[in-house]
């Protein structure tokens, strides 16, 4: 069954040298950035009957030290135009969600009207949050007003946590690598905020793609629409009804990482399978482990799904979605 990869990775030259000069040669806690390459990618693909990949920078992002603006504008631009040089040479293969140098406002609303047009763009990945402003925060009005300017896709995905004005303190539980769980926690917070600060509400041009499978969302539904009509004062009034109808509408969920067999049973109380797509997260995921989580995806949507339901998890969704 063809699949469509909504959620990997590119690892370009220069922002493995910018990371490394930055401190970022071991990101969130991790051992280190892994290989990669178009050729190694491709033949993934190809064991795994994935037609197309649609390739982000992962955390950290491009803003790479603490208020270097031009820093960060200087590597977006040149890590935007790397890999729109790799969908150039393999047009069948890769497509691309762009960076945005956040939480610079300015800089990110040239840098949208520079790639958005560029081939093989699909639309944005931004991190959860960038120097502990979480997407939804005020900072960033001029960058969604430019966003909504037209369709737009907005691929969300995790980072470890910072306070604004601490971004360099250390996360919790630094000890353990910040993908464990405390990706998913971020997640949760940034659709939080999107959701409470009426940004999904106000920007209607704008599709969210939430990373793996809604994260720690799905038993916290009820719970924010509580404090959202009756503790908050000025906050946005949503009950769970108007949340999950939000969910279902405006956001896409993909299955990176390991939404099977628990994650899925949370998500499908408060989503839709119309909404889900597949996910690789390669290569953060090694290659044989890619392969080891599709046989499991496999063994797990069947039980869960007709046959023309996984087929759209797996591409039609994707193929709706991005026009492919």
């Amino acid at each position: 069954m063809e699949r469509i990869d909504t959620h990997c990775h590119i690892v370009p030259s220069g922002w493995r040298k910018w990371c490394d000069r930055h401190g970022w040669d071991k990101p969130d806690g991790m051992p280190g950035i892994p290989e990669w390459s178009p050729e190694a990618h491709i033949v993934l693909m190809d064991k795994l009957n994935i037609k197309r990949s649609i390739l982000s920078i992962t955390s950290p992002g491009t803003h790479l030290k603490v208020g270097d603006v031009d820093l960060a504008r200087q590597v977006t631009r040149e890590m935007n135009d790397e890999i729109a040089e790799t969908h150039r040479r393999f047009p069948d293969k890769f497509s691309f969600f762009a960076s945005l140098p956040l939480p610079d406002p300015d800089g990110s609303v040239q840098e949208i009207d520079r790639v958005r047009d560029m081939e093989g763009c699909c639309g944005f990945a931004l991190m959860t949050n960038a120097e502990g402003h979480y997407l939804g925060d005020e900072i960033y009005r001029p960058v969604f007003e430019k966003l909504n300017e037209r369709p737009t896709v907005i691929f969300i995905h995790p980072t470890q946590c910072c306070s604004k004005d601490l971004p360099a303190a250390d996360k919790p539980l630094a000890q353990y690598p910040t993908p464990m769980i405390e990706y998913y926690f971020d997640t949760t917070r940034a659709v939080v905020n999107l959701l409470l600060t009426q940004t999904v509400s106000k920007y209607k041009n704008l599709t969210f793609l939430v990373s793996h499978c809604g994260a720690t969302l799905p038993p916290l539904v009820e719970r924010v629409a509580a404090f959202s009509t009756g503790f908050l004062n000025g906050g946005t009034n949503l009950s769970s009804t108007d949340i999950k109808e939000l969910l279902k509408t405006r956001f896409y969920f993909d299955l990176a990482g390991f939404p099977f067999p628990d994650l899925i049973q949370g998500y499908l109380r408060i989503g839709d399978a119309g909404r889900l797509l597949y996910g690789s997260d390669y290569p953060y995921t090694p290659g044989t482990v890619v392969e080891s989580l599709s046989k499991v995806m496999d063994e797990n949507v069947t039980e869960l799904f007709e046959q023309d339901t996984v087929e759209s998890i797996y591409s039609g969704n994707a193929e709706r979605l991005f026009g492919f």
